[in-house]
Formats: C-alpha cells, structure tokens, sequence
C-alpha cells in the first residue's frame, strides 16, 4: 500500500509536487470534479445502482484525465492510506465498473465518468463498504532546461479522490472509541484533542462537543466541534477550542452525537495548569 502525506480525512484533493531542475512553462489546462467528493448510497445485496463524477476542465486547452481505483483508510494521526483496490476486506472497488479509464476534455468544457455499482448476492454483507475513485490530471507538461543548473520548479500535478461509499440497508453496528485526548497550548489558547474511531461496521458522521463543568458541578459552556465522517476502522482528531480556564481540575463529558439514536459520551478530569 502506498503512504502519501498527511491529510483531512474526508473527501479530498491530493496536490502532488514533482521537483524538477528545469523550467516548465505555465500550465493552461485545470481539472476539476464539479460535484460532490463523497457518493454515498444505501442499497441491498445482489441489487446495482449507478452514479457519474463530472469534470471540468477550466484551462485553454483540451486536457486528458486518467481515471483508477484504489481503497482508502485514514487515521488521526493524519495518514492517508490509498491501497490496492479490493484487498481491504470492507472496500467495494470490485463492485465498480467505470465507464473510461482515460477522458480528453475539450478547453472550457465538461465531462462524465459513469460508474455501476454491483452488490454481490451475499446476504451476509453488512455495514457500509467503501473504495476510492481517482481523477488525475494526465498530461504531462513540455519541460525547457535553464542556463541556471541550480535553479529549480516545482510542478503541480492535480488529483481528486472521490469516495464511492455503499451501505447495505440499515444493517452493521453503531460503535466509537475513544483513543486519546490531550490538551494543547498555543500562545495562551487550550484546545483539547480528542482522536476518535469508528470501531463500528457502519459509516458514522457525527458532531462532536464537550461541556465543561468546575469543581463544584456548575456548567461553565458547552463547545462543540466539527461535524466529520468516520468510515469504519478509520479514525479522526477532533480539535476542540477551550475557553479561558483558570488553573484547577474540571470535568469534561464529552458527546459524538450521531444525529439520530446513536449518541455515545466519555467523562474526563481536565487538568488545567
């Protein structure tokens, strides 16, 4: 499996530098995927469905993208992991038929990749299950030497990840773990880290928010975080802004409120110093 660098774990836009000892004239043709990077669909062993990514191409001239798969998992640490497709057990790139591996867009224009999901007739399957869809600028750029041997350019190469997300009916289990917490202290503003997992079988995509209670049980606030999707095995930190505590021991209940009746919680002593 290939390791790139740290990234948000939720639909995603990967910029790959190439370091060249040359001078590459300026681009003239840009992708973009239009809509949506996360295609999320509930459905039911041996049933298909369909779906496309548009794209757009925003330059001067006609571009070529090249289209592929590969499975996705993340953690809180801020790994990104793209691996071959289909070897992760909950992925569903074998379920997926693309239309073209490779699209030349016309300079100012738009384009379809279509896709079909085929869910095995297995009615054991449970959960979500899930893979990625890579759309990749492909062409490559003239490069033009320089006199100047110690001078150097960096050319970007843009790639999309759009994640094909399938959750068979309203089936797999529900369930969080909390792995870490920490408090951190930036130029006099705490914020507390909280690295959460999804160890359940089934996507969640909760808000997270703590509330802050002193010594004696009065509630000091509720703060809240961001709202982010967490695939199964996959984790995320979330970052919690603290208000301006004085030194002593709190207590902290902290609440993944899944927007429906999935709702787990943690109680923590803050040390404040």
């Amino acid at each position: 499996m290939k390791k790139f660098f740290p990234g948000f774990a939720c639909p995603c836009v990967i910029i790959l530098l190439l370091l060249l000892a040359a001078l590459a004239p300026p681009a003239v043709a840009e992708i973009r995927v239009v809509d949506s990077l996360v295609h999320e669909r509930t459905s039911s062993p041996g049933a298909s469905y369909t779906g496309s990514i548009l794209v757009e191409n925003t330059g001067e001239t006609p571009c070529t993208i090249r289209v592929y798969q590969t499975d996705y998992l993340y953690s809180a640490e801020g790994k990104n992991i793209y691996g071959t497709p289909g070897v992760n057990p909950s992925s569903n790139a074998k379920w997926i038929t693309l239309s073209s591996n490779w699209l030349t867009i016309p300079a100012k224009e738009t384009a379809r990749v279509n896709y079909e999901v085929r869910i095995p007739p297995n009615h054991a399957l449970k959960g979500t299950y899930w893979s990625m869809v890579m759309v990749e600028d492909a062409d490559g750029q003239p490069v033009t030497a320089r006199e100047d041997k110690n001078a150097f350019t960096l050319q970007a190469k843009i790639r999309y990840g759009v994640q094909i997300l399938t959750n068979i009916g309203n089936t797999g289990t529900r369930q969080i773990r909390f792995l870490d917490r920490k408090i951190t202290d930036h130029s006099g503003q705490k914020t507390l880290e909280l690295d959460i997992e999804n160890s359940g079988e089934r996507v969640l995509f909760p808000l997270v928010s703590v509330q802050i209670y002193n010594a004696g049980g009065e509630l000091i606030g509720n703060f809240h975080g961001r709202k982010t999707r967490i695939l199964p095995t996959c984790s995320v930190r979330q970052k919690i802004t603290l208000p301006n505590l004085r030194k002593g021991t709190y207590k902290a209940l902290v609440i993944v409120d899944n927007g429906d009746q999935f709702v787990f919680g943690a109680n923590y002593d803050l040390l404040i110093k």
